[in-house]
């Protein structure tokens, strides 16, 4: 798995046009002065996050994320963008997105349905802290940016859930139209299941066939350097969502039969049930940390049977009880964010 970001410098750009000063902006970061005429601009989650912290800090502009989310013009659109653009239908184009977001990021986008509704999700796979709020409006105002301009018509989420306490309400609904639902349990921003079949008018199958094999290569040349147990390890984290997936499953989503899945994974000296307990824990600490689910709720998600298998299991791997842990990280994160606040005299 990519461990930094990859940040388009068009980025300094916009921030310019939006009036903030980026030598300003990076003090303020703890960034290098010079960080945007890098020819490569790649960054931590973390310094990821401190960015996106001064950003809201510098700016001192509550819509500051939806303009950053928003762009119209075509020509700053990354090639992963203008691919989702040429998609059939707005599903296609987050599940392309979602494809190709690994690689450039350790950052994961989730279609998760439930009865009429499909909620989008963002994960950060490497975050230790909470992500930034003004980050969590540039990714949805994204998404909502590349589906409406694809419909070329008014799409209208049902309501968008933020984990945050109520703040600038009117500024969010004003541009999403739709209700705030604010200390919710994940960050998500739920639209009607036939929102994500409707068609593109963007839709160009000849331009999608030009542009999606160089992006196919890029994954499947990224797959190769990656070893078997990262490739098994990310493909159940996709997966686990309410359920225990087989070594059948994931032999299928790697494009392997089982029996050649379970040779590598011996080769390479682990078992698929030593795996599947990594990214159990990796996932639990992430929902622990970056969510505000029950217990049991987690539990389900990881896959376990009940909520007494899950307790065992976190026991197990932090010498701690699952509750107990998440308060202790949460006061951590809570100590450091109010060290990073800017005193105001």
């Amino acid at each position: 798995m990519i461990s930094r970001f990859r940040v388009s410098s068009l980025l300094a750009r916009r921030l310019e046009e939006l009036g903030l000063p980026l030598p300003a902006l990076l003090r303020q970061a703890n960034l290098p002065v010079g960080l945007f005429s890098k020819e490569k601009i790649l960054l931590t989650t973390e310094e990821l996050f401190a960015l996106y912290r001064a950003i809201a800090e510098v700016s001192r502009d509550p819509a500051i994320g939806l303009k950053l989310g928003s762009e119209q013009r075509l020509e700053r659109y990354s090639p992963m963008a203008i691919a989702a653009l040429y998609t059939r239908c707005f599903r296609d184009a987050v599940e392309r997105m979602a494809r190709y977001k690994q690689l450039t990021c350790p950052q994961e986008i989730r279609i998760v349905s439930q009865g009429d509704q499909c909620a989008v999700r963002f994960r950060w796979l490497l975050a230790g802290e909470f992500e930034p709020a003004v980050l969590i409006d540039v990714c949805f105002a994204w998404i909502l940016a590349i589906g409406r301009r694809g419909t070329g018509g008014p799409l209208t989420p049902l309501r968008l859930d933020l984990m945050r306490s109520p703040a600038h309400r009117e500024i969010l609904e004003e541009h999403f139209g739709c209700r705030v639902h604010f200390r919710a349990a994940n960050n998500a921003l739920i639209f009607r299941r036939s929102d994500f079949d409707r068609p593109f008018a963007t839709h160009n199958a000849e331009l999608l066939a030009m542009l999606a094999p160089q992006l196919e290569a890029e994954l499947a040349d990224q797959r190769l350097r990656q070893t078997v147990q990262d490739q098994v390890k990310q493909t159940l984290k996709r997966l686990l969502a309410g359920q225990r997936p087989t070594i059948q499953e994931v032999a299928q989503e790697l494009n392997l039969s089982a029996r050649t899945l379970q040779r590598r994974l011996t080769e390479a000296g682990v078992t698929f049930q030593q795996v599947l307990e990594e990214a159990r824990r990796e996932l639990a600490r992430h929902y622990l940390l970056q969510s505000s689910l029950e217990l049991n709720e987690t539990a389900y998600l990881l896959g376990y049977e009940n909520a007494n298998s899950f307790f065992r299991a976190f026991h197990h791997w932090e010498g701690t009880s699952p509750g107990q842990w998440r308060d202790v990280q949460r006061r951590a994160n809570g100590k450091s964010l109010v060290a990073q606040m800017p005193q105001i005299c």
